[in-house]
């Protein structure tokens, strides 16, 4: 590995999947909980964990199904309802108390699923970072299938720092090389039928149901949540504050994390 990764990494078995999670911070700090994108298995969130805990909260960071050492689900298992049942079974199983959680892309849908599904009146600070705002009416992801599966299939034959740099020029040495190493523990199934989700699967109607606390941040120059995206979320849900991280894109921790932390920092730390 790159560099190293401080978590423990441990398996809990949740939903019918044996999952991989990655803990960080002292056993009975409050509970935050890290939900990554498409592409991005546990350990890609370790810099971003390592300051959640740094701030006074017991993280977990699961490798989603498909991704990293967590199981594999058959083909027509990659919905948003699978992925929040996982949530639940993980909740569970580990004893999270209202965890506060931090989702990113894929990872904030999953977190508004979750939300809406399971706990729908008692949750912790959702956190929802960049979540694709595709689907049904509202046109198709701007990453094709086709991008997602070229970075997967040069991760499989061994992919270079400077390969993914092109997709991703804005990220630290360190990130580009985790990502270089871990992306190929992704399952090409998975990831396919996650992104027909993003077109097939309405963002909006998690979004309709949400209850507070919620905070929505997006990259200032993100194609995922563009301005005029940004406009129909604040007209839909005027209650939730929706922010933007300045000279950040799609990737919004890692392309700015200093400006990224300076925007949740006080939401994270009054969730104490």
């Amino acid at each position: 590995m790159t560099a190293a990764i401080t978590g423990d990494s441990v398996h809990v078995e949740a939903n019918g999947l044996r999952h991989r999670v990655l803990r960080y911070g002292e056993p009975g700090a409050a509970d935050l909980l890290v939900l990554p994108g498409i592409t991005s298995p546990a350990v890609t969130a370790d810099f971003l964990a390592v300051v959640f805990a740094g701030w006074g909260f017991r993280v977990t960071v699961p490798d989603i199904r498909g991704r990293g050492e967590t199981d594999r689900a058959p083909s027509g298992h990659h919905r948003l309802t699978d992925y929040a049942a996982d949530v639940a079974g993980l909740v569970d199983a580990l004893g999270l108390r209202r965890p506060v959680v931090v989702g990113h892309s894929m990872g904030a849908r999953i977190a508004a699923a979750h939300a809406a599904r399971y706990a729908p009146r008692d949750h912790g600070l959702l956190v929802l970072v960049d979540p694709p705002t595709s689907g049904p009416g509202w046109g198709p992801y701007p990453t094709s299938r086709e991008s997602f599966l070229e970075q997967l299939h040069q991760a499989r034959r061994g992919t270079t720092v400077e390969e993914v740099r092109r997709f991703y020029p804005r990220w630290p040495e360190r990130e580009l090389r985790l990502r270089a190493e871990v992306l190929a523990s992704c399952d090409e199934t998975a990831v396919v039928e996650t992104h027909e989700g993003f077109e097939r699967e309405d963002f909006f109607e998690y979004w309709d149901r949400l209850t507070a606390p919620v905070l929505l941040v997006r990259g200032a120059d993100s194609p995922v949540v563009p301005p005029a995206a940004a406009a129909d979320l604040r007209s839909a849900r005027p209650d939730i504050d929706v922010l933007t991280v300045p000279d950040a894109g799609h990737m919004v921790p890692w392309d700015n994390l200093s400006g990224f932390l300076d925007t949740v920092r006080p939401h994270l730390l009054a969730a104490l």
